[in-house]
């Protein structure tokens, strides 16, 4: 059987709403697919779809399970933590792997995700974006919500785009908070989430003026658009407003929104604006 006739979708699936949703959009498609499932990722929605239980130290295994589910295209979906690989438990496959996987996975986030989909290419699969799957998750340029940005809140966002410039070319983060032009939190591995809750923690002694400040989250220079694109939803408005932000801006086209109508709502209700700006040149 040809990749061209493997119709199925292997969902990689880590933390989050995502992968629920591609699964979700499969079945509601009929669409054969199968959701993969590491031991580090609570996968408690998996219960109702086809779910495989994977071990990072034994990849030849999943291809194999994939190949036999019929999935030529591979989808990566959802937060994963970096496993501490045993390996002693390493099958072959991960042994000719691990040379040029195991650098890779002490690099950025972006060079582990490239050489992993290298890795998935070579064995036949075709690596897609979650956005091809649920193409109303792209964000699309606007201010949808009832409050606008201000004219100190769209300064914030120029200096948070410079600064996820430079920390994007460092492989470092997809998220910075700005207020007044003073940067109160970058966003390392351990995600948007948790620098949100660092900014509502350790902000307040360097609030200046009248900004409350704004998150901003935008692609890596160069980044593959194929895995790990920046994603929003109703929690990045509730941790953002936790913080005392004005706001939250990512870019059009290269950002995924989760429940575009919930997030729009829950915004709203909190008095935060969502700017989905043209370009994050």
């Amino acid at each position: 059987m040809t990749r061209a006739d493997q119709k199925g979708l292997a969902i990689i699936a880590g933390a989050g709403d995502l992968p629920r949703l591609v699964a979700e959009e499969c079945a509601r498609t009929s669409r054969p697919y199968q959701v993969v499932g590491f031991g580090n990722a609570a996968l408690k929605w998996a219960v109702d779809h086809p779910l495989y239980v994977a071990q990072f130290e034994k990849p030849a295994s999943m291809f194999k399970a994939l190949k036999n589910a019929g999935c030529g295209e591979v989808v990566f979906a959802g937060a994963m933590a970096r496993p501490n690989l045993n390996p002693l438990k390493f099958d072959l496959k991960m042994l000719k792997l691990a040379p040029s996987l195991l650098p890779a996975m002490k690099s950025g986030d972006d060079v582990t995700l490239r050489t992993i989909t290298t890795i998935f290419e070579a064995e036949g699969f075709k690596v897609v974006g979650a956005d091809q799957v649920l193409t109303n998750l792209i964000a699309k340029s606007g201010c949808p919500t009832k409050v606008q940005p201000s004219d100190l809140d769209q300064a914030d966002i120029l200096r948070a785009n410079i600064v996820l410039t430079h920390l994007g070319q460092a492989d470092a983060g997809q998220a910075a908070v700005v207020a007044n032009g003073i940067c109160l939190g970058l966003e390392s591995i351990q995600g948007t989430d948790a620098m949100l809750e660092f900014v509502a923690n350790t902000a307040a002694p360097f609030r200046r003026g009248d900004a409350k400040g704004v998150l901003v989250k935008a692609a890596k220079p160069d980044q593959s658009r194929l895995v790990d694109m920046p994603t929003i939803g109703p929690d990045t408005m509730k941790n953002a407003h936790q913080a005392g932000l004005a706001g939250v801006c990512v870019f059009d086209g290269s950002a995924l929104i989760l429940d575009l109508d919930a997030t729009i709502a829950t915004a709203d209700k909190l008095g935060l604006f969502l700017q989905i700006s043209d370009t994050d040149a």
